[in-house]
């Protein structure tokens, strides 16, 4: 097994001028664990990120809950998540899988268990379950009220559109809609994901506004203006996630953590940030 660099990443800094009510949750982090290599199709671990790591993240921003995300690198080997669920515990931690169709439902039983509570859908470069088979596996999941968690290029919108129209379960609309380039706020593909969201079984995931902006942070104008608007319209669909560790740009760009949140005090009034950091995600995940 080859050894992974222990993480280098800045864990502790300046507070976030947010102060994060009781029960804030991130929504979106990612681990790498010692004890688990990178599976063919997905992308190198340059370096580790640990439960200990994001600990110390955690306790700078004021947040109490957090939701794991399945990595692209260990695509459908969850044997770390799982790792990183049991470590955390289920009072604080949930988790998002990666599922396939043919995944037996005795293991999502004992997933769920652990604090699983969705499957990842990733229609970019590295994703290990793409929309191709992402009803399949929302009627698998269904049963137990997983939701999918989604990921496109925004862009590319019409490709998806049908497939998300006919998700019976609840999923997520990843990543600020992940628009690369982003376009303006009232573009016609804004307006389809209000409309999405309308049907009732739709969220919102502010997070990672970095990976797409043009305009930079600390505001990430360009995105911003996309995020306002859909806060604005549906708060009570929106979460939140700060994508640690940031894997997807280069140690160059990497963002500020306490920026990540920060964005909400621009974005999101003080009722909605109560919404989208405590009240809906209690409401998605259980808490």
């Amino acid at each position: 097994m080859a050894t992974i660099p222990a993480n280098t990443r800045p864990l502790d800094g300046p507070k976030p001028r947010l102060e994060a009510p009781p029960g804030a949750t991130d929504c979106h982090i990612h681990l790498y664990l010692p004890e688990y290599e990178a599976q063919p199709g997905g992308p190198k671990i340059p370096e580790l990120a640990t439960v200990e790591d994001y600990r110390r993240v955690q306790r700078r921003l004021g947040l109490e809950r957090v939701v794991v995300t399945q990595p692209n690198a260990y695509q459908l080997d969850n044997r770390a998540l799982l790792a990183a669920l049991t470590a955390m515990g289920t009072q604080t931690a949930r988790g998002v899988a990666a599922v396939t169709p043919d995944t037996p439902v005795e293991s999502l039983r004992e997933w769920h268990d652990k604090g699983v509570r969705g499957a990842r859908i990733m229609n970019l470069p590295g994703g290990a379950v793409t929309h191709d088979s992402m009803l399949d596996v929302e009627r698998l999941i269904r049963p137990l009220g997983w939701h999918l968690m989604v990921q496109f290029n925004g862009r590319y919108l019409d490709d998806y559109l049908d497939g998300l129209q006919r998700i019976e379960g609840e999923y997520i609309i990843d990543h600020i809609g992940k628009f690369m380039d982003p376009v303006p706020a009232d573009d016609s593909r804004v307006d389809d994901i209000l409309r999405l969201l309308d049907r009732g079984n739709a969220w919102f995931k502010i997070c990672a506004g970095y990976e797409a902006s043009l305009t930079g942070g600390p505001r990430y104008d360009d995105v911003g203006a996309i995020a306002k608007r859909v806060i604005t319209h549906a708060p009570e669909c929106i979460i939140w996630g700060s994508n640690w560790p940031h894997v997807g740009v280069p140690r160059e760009n990497y963002p500020d953590d306490a920026e990540q949140l920060d964005v909400l005090l621009d974005w999101a009034n003080f009722d909605d940030r109560q919404r989208i950091l405590v009240d809906n995600p209690a409401k998605l995940y259980g808490f």
